[in-house]
């Protein structure tokens, strides 16, 4: 993975690096970008959040507008229109593709309709923002690539949702790394731990089916780690050895919609768990540093902690998602007798993407990472560049999780990945 693109010119510095862009409340006189939705839940709230807000906050080149939404139900996604903003409704996606009052489809759904949608909005001459992990198989990621690379010869483009990108915090850690502050890179390690599937009466949701989501933790929270290692680091894992486990092997079926990540449980009947409840496994970058990652929705006590660690010879970066305003930064060049980790509040206008929101020290959440997203989404747009992540990254993405199922399946045997 390269270096973060630097476009020419002071406006296209600031869409890079999310500098220079506080909105100026002229956004209903700019051309309209009109989004539509496919997925309403959890996701569907999230990106609803950034399209809504984008244009609020900065000053985008063009105008988003929440033009469709669409789910299966239809007064369920009635109600999430009416919730989050959006103009009209749709109950079948290939309905919302074909409509000509749409610009950009963005995916919010299971992954095993990812390339699907995908594919078909392309050759609807729409551009695309799918959801991670890209797709359930290396396949269906390749031929989503293909087609986003023919769109692009068209002027559409296709970009996969991950967010963590998007934290002020991470992109100051990636800026970072960039100038060399913490030399050449030596150690890499990450966790992401979530603990809402302890309970083995927990029902057995779309995320624990194989043919619904892919894989278990190691997509839904490994896909993340290994994209936000391989952004910051700027390299692409060379190999990996790994271990899965799924801990519980049947759960109640469920009885209803699944609510966020939570589900009301049938009585009397079960189903078998088809995908990992915890992945561990190390890696190898080309340039010789090592990496280790845990996932795993079974850590007790943990709710949504990611946390990643860079050591390189001059220095060490470090990220909590839990403490997402604040970058751990150690200089390793000062002299032993005061030197040590010091805390950087990630809150300052000259800090990625912060000179349009509140004074230092009042701090962004979660959800800020979406408007963010809708942000750099809306500039690659209007700029006619290719947006990142791009498919071709979300791909490499999956080649990594399919080397570690792989490995896993091998009892650990080191699995070279393709760069």
């Amino acid at each position: 993975m390269g270096q973060p693109q630097q476009p020419e010119g002071a406006e296209a510095q600031a869409s890079a690096t999310g500098t220079g862009t506080a909105a100026t409340g002229a956004s209903a006189t700019r051309p309209p970008l009109r989004v539509g939705m496919v997925g309403y839940a959890f996701m569907g709230a999230a990106h609803s959040q950034g399209w809504r807000t984008a244009g609020r906050v900065f000053d985008l080149p063009l105008n988003p507008q929440l033009t469709a939404i669409c789910g299966r139900d239809a007064d369920a996604v009635r109600v999430a229109a009416d919730r989050h903003g959006w103009a009209s409704t749709e109950t079948d996606w290939r309905a919302l593709v074909e409509r000509d009052d749409i610009d950009l489809v963005d995916i919010c759904t299971p992954g095993d309709s990812h390339a699907e949608i995908a594919l078909a909005a392309l050759a609807a001459g729409k551009h695309v923002l799918c959801e991670k992990p890209l797709a359930n198989t290396v396949a269906e990621a390749e031929a989503m690539v293909r087609a986003a690379e023919e769109a692009g010869a068209r002027g559409q483009l296709a970009m996969v949702g991950f967010n963590y990108r998007r934290v002020p915090a991470t992109a100051l850690a990636r800026r970072m790394v960039a100038e060399g502050r913490i030399g050449r890179l030596r150690h890499v390690r990450v966790t992401y731990l979530q603990d809402w599937l302890v309970d083995p009466e927990a029902p057995l949701t779309w995320r624990l089916r194989k043919e619904l989501a892919g894989s278990g933790a190691l997509g839904d929270l490994g896909a993340h780690i290994v994209d936000l290692a391989q952004y910051l680091t700027g390299e692409r894992l060379a190999g990996v050895s790994a271990l899965t486990e799924t801990f519980v092997r049947r759960r109640p079926l469920p009885g209803g919609a699944a609510l966020g990540l939570s589900a009301v449980a049938a009585e009397g009947t079960t189903g078998e768990v088809t995908v990992d409840d915890a992945a561990v496994f190390t890696g190898r970058f080309p340039s010789g540093a090592l990496a280790s990652f845990e996932a795993t929705r079974y850590a007790t006590g943990r709710k949504n902690a990611l946390r990643i660690e860079l050591n390189g010879e001059r220095g060490s970066l470090a990220f909590d998602l839990e403490r997402l305003n604040e970058l751990s930064y150690h200089d390793g060049t000062e002299p032993g007798a005061h030197a040590g980790f010091r805390r950087i509040l990630v809150t300052e206008p000259d800090h990625p993407y912060l000179d349009a929101w509140w004074p230092p020290g009042h701090g962004l959440g979660y959800e800020h990472t979406f408007v963010h997203q809708a942000r750099d989404l809306v500039h690659a747009v209007a700029e006619g560049r290719r947006p990142e992540p791009s498919f071709a990254d979300g791909l490499q993405v999956q080649r990594v999780l399919a080397a570690v199922e792989e490995s896993a399946e091998k009892n650990s045997v080191y699995t070279p990945i393709a760069l």
